[in-house]
């Protein structure tokens, strides 16, 4: 991989990440549904690299596998969203990048196969770091705003400090609806 497709997969986990965020949760029933189809998709490309030979061969179950794998990250983070979900389909995908380019360094030799190899694992950890930071600045987030909140609330509740009986009862019971407070 070049670096063009370092900067491209980069700016590509930023969007993933805010849209990943966004998916609804599906049921248990298409989740099952969904688990059933991966497998089965699976099975037939590995069948299909059946046809090839060598290092063809393998590049193919490289790629296969890496689409399986992929496949299950999507579904577990379409069925249980979460920044540890998508950080996992991340890492999925930059495995699963690795392991079909390294395959394809299996054709070079010397050192122009050393150099092919490097540059996988480089890309490799360049992808799984913007995984991380991503998740980090997820979670960053999420603290600002429950800190956010969390203070917003404490304002709330000081005004309602002004109001004697119902009325103070009211107050704090719409303040604890409004900022999540049980």
């Amino acid at each position: 991989m070049s670096r063009l497709n370092v900067s491209a997969l980069s700016m590509a986990l930023g969007l993933a990440f805010g849209t990943c965020a966004m998916a609804a949760s599906m049921t248990e029933e298409q989740y099952k549904a969904g688990r059933d189809a991966i497998a089965a998709e699976a099975k037939g490309e590995k069948a299909a690299c059946g046809s090839f030979a060598g290092n063809a061969r393998d590049i193919c179950k490289a790629e296969a596998d890496g689409r399986e794998k992929v496949a299950r990250a999507e579904l577990e983070a379409g069925y249980k969203p979460s920044v540890d979900a998508n950080y996992k389909l991340y890492v999925a995908r930059a495995e699963a990048a690795y392991a079909v380019a390294k395959e394809k360094c299996d054709d070079k030799s010397g050192n122009v196969k050393n150099v092919c190899v490097k540059e996988a694992k480089a890309d490799r950890v360049a992808a799984k770091t913007d995984a991380k930071a991503q998740m980090k600045t997820s979670d960053a987030r999420k603290d600002a705003a429950t800190d956010k909140r969390d203070a917003d609330y404490a304002v709330a509740k000081e005004k309602c400090d002004a109001f004697a009986g119902d009325a103070k009862s009211s107050c704090m019971s719409d303040a604890k609806a409004r900022y999540g407070k049980t």
